[in-house]
């Protein structure tokens, strides 16, 4: 079973991309479709099967390589958390694929597009079943590539290909910490593997190793190298330019890969090594740290721009910028929640906002839409379920809520919580938490009221023939929309609440629980005793205004209902702007000299590493190419003795005429020559 959810999706992608011309797109479209379908419906059994079941498994592929003393297996490692991102990756994976049979129709390079998403899942699979570092690394590379053939799939378009080397490039930075990473855990385990490491991480911690002339402790090193890996993937502060730039993909692109797949890869490996953050502290306020920037920092540029889509695109920056602060404080169960329905409102956006841009004839400007909710009714539901969903709306205290308020709520809170606990940065995250919220419920309503609602400030004629997407398209919209809408309440109780014991058993989200007596304390001392499913975390998170017992969330009624008070806020700020002055946000923006140009162009992080990296590294390039290739190698080498030695080997070669009366004179020359000098140096002597 497990193979199949595997390796089907990367069958139905070599069919697709090697037969594709043979076997027409239609056909490419059905095999791989029908191979991500199957894995769906298997992980959806693989879930129930290992978190409820209690099956989880280490299944043997085959032996990779050795090296001597060193083996590397192909494995596959099934355990609560695997399952989880199973269903994610596979079940979005197929509605997209379904999804893209609309939305690509009048494509002439279906089978290469449906190719390229089947390869994108198969890489995905690999990285989230792996059982060893190295293992994922290989599907981390995979995905990497994979979005880059995604993203420049439209090559003849030039904003296409550069966004596609953009993110190629600036994920091969976070790429080069992650090897670093792997190569400082077998340094200092001997192994690649996650039960070996993990399993002697704890006696690692006083270890040191030396790294740019300095020296480190080797577990906070280890966790630190990690994370870059992941700030690169999932587009973290400082590497999160590439994920906006990579909307010039195709939508479905945009929905599978940078909202609820690969953008996630990086909280994935944090929870995965959750047992090395957990005696990391310093790294893992790092986390935090960036986390927090990132939720801040997104939110505020997507307040202001106007492409749809590139608001959604700051938005799930923004969303895993919630997931890593979560992480840093050891909120791992609650990262992954909120990772678990992020999948489903962010995806559910993301098609919803296709499929204004299929109905308004490829429009993705805000400014020309509005006014067209009777014309997509079906779509503007869709996305005001996954704008409620994305805003967290929710009552607190009840089972009332769609998916966002459960997993949002449960990281706002389990912050505070970590502040009383005297966790670093623990209120600093609360408080972040909270605005972000609050930009993040303005700007998502933006969206909605921006093109659905007021005049329609667009072109007559796109107006008159806009139209509702195909069945194929709005299915996908309606099964996330069921996600949106239930992901939250069904299974928030298994996530983060009292049933969580039994459904993470053992995996590393709550590795702290399985851990000996010593191992906890010292766990509770790096994260200021927040740790989801320790008891000795449980203990020292107790605070006057309630005991955190079975996942439950006991804090001061306004923490628990300032996410709602916020949100409720930002609704109210959008309506007014957008709907009861219609023209307010543009006049404001027109108005405006230095708070909007700065966050409409992104904080300049663009200019800023264009004017540092950029140049600064074409102004190296130039340096060594003019002034050392050219000046010194060429200027000494061709261009001197060489040219030289040419120039002479020219002049003298023009003696060889091939006149034999040439050559004659040329040898009485030298005949009356030497008998001069004999006779010259006869007299002399005789003198």
């Amino acid at each position: 079973m497990y193979l199949t959810i595997v390796f089907g999706p990367l069958l139905g992608a070599l069919i697709a991309g090697l037969f594709g011309r043979i076997i027409g797109d239609r056909l490419a479209q059905l095999v791989t479709t029908g191979f991500l379908i199957l894995s769906a419906v298997l992980s959806i059994f693989a879930f129930k099967l290992v978190a409820y079941d209690g099956h989880e498994q280490l299944i043997q592929v085959f032996h990779w390589f050795q090296v001597g003393d060193f083996q590397a297996n192909w494995a596959l490692r099934v355990d609560t958390l695997t399952a989880v991102m199973l269903v994610v990756v596979t079940f979005v994976s197929c509605l997209v694929h379904i999804y893209s049979w609309g939305y690509m129709a009048d494509d002439p390079h279906k089978a290469r597009f449906f190719a390229y998403l089947s390869f994108f899942t198969f890489a995905m699979l690999m990285l989230v079943t792996a059982d060893n570092f190295l293992q994922m690394f290989f599907g981390w590379e995979g995905v990497g590539l994979a979005s880059y053939l995604l993203i420049g799939f439209w090559y003849k378009k030039p904003e296409a290909n550069a966004a596609a080397i953009k993110a190629f490039v600036t994920n091969r930075v976070g790429d080069f910490g992650f090897a670093l990473g792997i190569f400082t855990i077998f340094a200092v385990f001997g192994a690649l593997d996650f039960d070996t490491v993990f399993g002697a991480v704890q006696s690692k911690t006083d270890v040191t190793i030396p790294f740019l002339w300095m020296h480190f402790n080797a577990v906070e090193l280890i966790a630190f190298l990690l994370f870059i890996g992941a700030m690169g993937k999932s587009a973290q502060f400082f590497l999160h330019v590439w994920l906006p730039d990579a909307m010039e993909g195709p939508t479905p692109v945009s929905a599978l890969i940078h909202a609820a797949t690969m953008v996630t890869a990086g909280v994935f490996l944090v929870a995965r090594a959750a047992p090395i953050f957990d005696l990391a502290p310093h790294a893992s306020l790092f986390v935090t740290v960036i986390g927090g920037m990132t939720a801040f920092f997104a939110a505020t540029i997507g307040l202001v721009q106007n492409d749809i889509k590139r608001v959604i695109a700051y938005s799930t920056c923004s969303q895993l910028g919630y997931m890593f602060m979560a992480g840093g404080l050891g909120l791992y169960d609650a990262a992954i929640f909120h990772l678990f329905t992020h999948a489903f409102f962010k995806a559910l956006l993301f098609l919803g906002a296709g499929s204004v841009i299929i109905g308004l004839h490829h429009e993705q400007d805000m400014r020309k839409m509005g006014g067209i909710y009777k014309k997509m009714p079906l779509t503007w539901i869709a996305m005001i379920i996954g704008t409620i969903a994305l805003t967290g709306v929710g009552i607190p205290g009840t089972d009332f809520g769609f998916a966002g308020f459960f997993s949002k709520d449960a990281i706002i809170e389990g912050a505070w919580e970590a502040g009383v606990a005297g966790t670093s940065f623990g209120y600093e995250a609360f408080w972040i938490g909270i605005v972000a919220a609050l930009m993040t419920s303005f700007y998502s309503w933006r969206v909605i009221f921006m093109t659905f609602h007021g005049t329609y400030r667009g072109d007559q004629h796109t107006f008159d023939h806009a139209h509702e997407s195909p069945r194929s398209m709005l299915v996908p919209l309606a099964l996330l929309s069921v996600g949106a809408i239930f992901a939250g309440v069904v299974f928030a109780g298994d996530f983060i609440g009292d049933k969580q014991g039994a459904f993470w058993r053992g995996a590393t989200v709550i590795e702290a629980a399985a851990a000996p007596e010593h191992v906890a304390e010292n766990v509770a001392d790096a994260h200021g005793a927040v740790e989801q499913g320790a008891p000795a975390t449980h203990e020292a998170a107790a605070t006057a205004e309630g005991e955190h017992e079975g996942g439950g969330h006991h804090v001061p009624t306004w923490v628990a209902w300032s996410p709602f008070a916020v949100t409720l806020i930002g609704f109210l700020i959008a309506w007014y702007m957008y709907i009861m002055h219609e023209g307010l946000g543009a006049r404001m923006a027109a108005n405006s000299r230095f708070v909007h140009p700065f966050l409409y162009n992104k904080w300049y992080f663009d200019e800023i590493y264009d004017f540092v990296l950029v140049r600064g590294a074409r102004k190296l390039g130039d340096l060594f190419w003019k002034g050392g290739d050219q000046r010194v190698i060429d200027g000494f080498g061709p261009n001197g003795f060489a040219a030289a030695t040419l120039a002479g080997a020219k002049r003298i070669a023009k003696l060889q005429t091939g006149f034999l009366y040439h050559y004659a004179f040329v040898m009485l020359l030298g005949l009356v020559g030497f008998i001069t000098w004999i006779l010259v140096s006869g007299a002399t002597g005789g003198h």
